[in-house]
């Protein structure tokens, strides 16, 4: 994400409001509205071999404002792929797309009127019980996460704090709202935040925690691999030289060596402070 559109983001995000300077025009416009956005890791493939921080590469103050972040991989399984390609084709080869469109216009009418509804003549709160679940499942939470970054020595990619906090409450009362619930009675239940909490950690949490994890299991063929290609990374480049991760894995892999034992040797080095990775996913060697 360019500088420009970071700072753009960040205001309309974070003090609801957007600025515009154009045509002689300056003026501050408020922002109303949700925000779904869309966006590829810098290698263009999500790599389970890299961290998520790597893969991300976007600042924690950005994804700290969305209230779920899901991770989606094109997972190469049979059955899933069979059910998609099955659904493609029938869609395009559907006789009766003419009729299906129709009654998909009414169906959406319909799905936009319930929604409405709900945003206009539903405004629970919270229970006494829901609020004590909350409160106890965003401290076991924030235990969790700090006992993971004590043993990664890293920080999560996506920080748990107050934010996702009001995320998880927001997400509570949606589910209530959903549910019709202000005409039973005004208050979102204890099962309402037991089904936020476990959108949250399916989809954010997993986000947090993704990438390579530290503690998996390495034969001693890997280990070798992985040396060797450690040893031909400190050949190639002097201290304080650098060069774009992209090249030094093609050459690498140009001489035989397999790519994700060459990324997870540089991921290795650059936990041990021995390189440097910048933004411009340019590799620098450290003195150690």
């Amino acid at each position: 994400m360019r500088p420009e559109d970071r700072v753009a983001i960040h205001e309309a995000m974070k003090q609801q409001t957007i600025s515009i300077a154009k045509a002689g025009i300056t003026t501050v416009l408020n922002s109303r509205t949700s925000v779904l956005a869309a966006a590829n890791p810098p290698s263009g493939r999500y790599d389970d071999l890299k961290t998520a921080q790597d893969n991300f590469d976007l600042r924690t103050t950005i994804l700290s404002r969305f209230d779920l972040i899901f991770i989606v991989k094109d997972v190469s399984l049979y059955d899933q792929d069979k059910i998609i390609a099955s659904h493609i084709i029938k869609v395009h080869s559907s006789a009766q797309a003419a009729s299906g469109d129709i009654r998909a216009s009414k169906e959406e009418n319909w799905l936009k009127r319930y929604i409405q509804y709900c945003r206009s003549e539903c405004h629970p709160h919270l229970s006494e019980a829901a609020c004590a679940k909350l409160q106890s499942d965003y401290v076991d939470i924030r235990r969790e996460m700090r006992q993971q970054a004590n043993e990664t020595g890293e920080a999560a990619a996506i920080p748990i704090t107050a934010m996702q906090l009001e995320a998880i409450i927001r997400l509570n009362e949606s589910l209530a709202k959903m549910k019709l619930m202000c005409f039973r009675s005004h208050v979102a239940t204890e099962s309402d935040v037991t089904e936020a909490l476990r959108l949250f950690k399916v989809c954010t949490m997993d986000a947090a925690c993704s990438g390579i994890n530290q503690h998996i299991h390495i034969t001693p063929d890997m280990a070798n691999d992985i040396k060797q290609a450690e040893n031909q990374i400190k050949r190639r480049l002097g201290i304080g030289n650098h060069i774009s991760e992209r090249s030094l894995i093609d050459d690498l892999t140009r001489m035989g060596m397999n790519e994700s034992m060459v990324r997870r040797a540089i991921l290795i080095m650059h936990q041990r402070g021995e390189v440097e990775c910048q933004r411009e996913r340019h590799i620098i060697v450290r003195k150690v």
